[in-house]
């Protein structure tokens, strides 16, 4: 088996599908709830029952810090979780009735985000810096 060099590795593809998908669900998702707190606060919809204030709190947790730790790929199986939990919970208990077509967006965040779960973050990344050893 021939091994593979240069930019075309499984590390590169992760690293791509890193800093995409962080990319994409901080643009579309938590910078404008950040900017936005108050009105997004006056609409966000509570499925958990904790609250409009925590609940935002959560999504602004999962949406901005944890796809700047996957990106940076520290901590990253960790900090896949809160994306895919919000993902979730927004997928089956916000829009249940959405068609594929309608949550496809949503639905790729979770293969994407799912992907680098599995996967880990991969040699580009502070998790293999800081355990060189693995």
């Amino acid at each position: 088996m021939r091994k593979l060099i240069g930019p075309f590795t499984p590390d590169a593809g992760l690293l791509f599908a890193r800093i995409t998908g962080a990319a994409l669900l901080l643009w579309v998702h938590g910078l404008p709830k950040l900017l936005h707190w108050q009105e997004e606060l006056a609409h966000i919809d509570d499925p958990l029952g904790m609250g409009r204030g925590l609940t935002l709190a959560c999504a602004l947790f999962a949406e901005i810090v944890c796809p700047l730790l996957v990106a940076a790929g520290l901590l990253t199986r960790l900090a896949t979780l809160p994306v895919l939990f919000l993902l979730l919970v927004s997928m089956l208990l916000v829009h249940p009735e959405w068609s594929i077509a309608e949550g496809q967006f949503g639905w790729l965040l979770l293969i994407v985000f799912g992907a680098i779960g599995l996967s880990g973050a991969g040699r580009y990344s502070l998790d293999a810096k800081l355990r060189p050893g693995r």
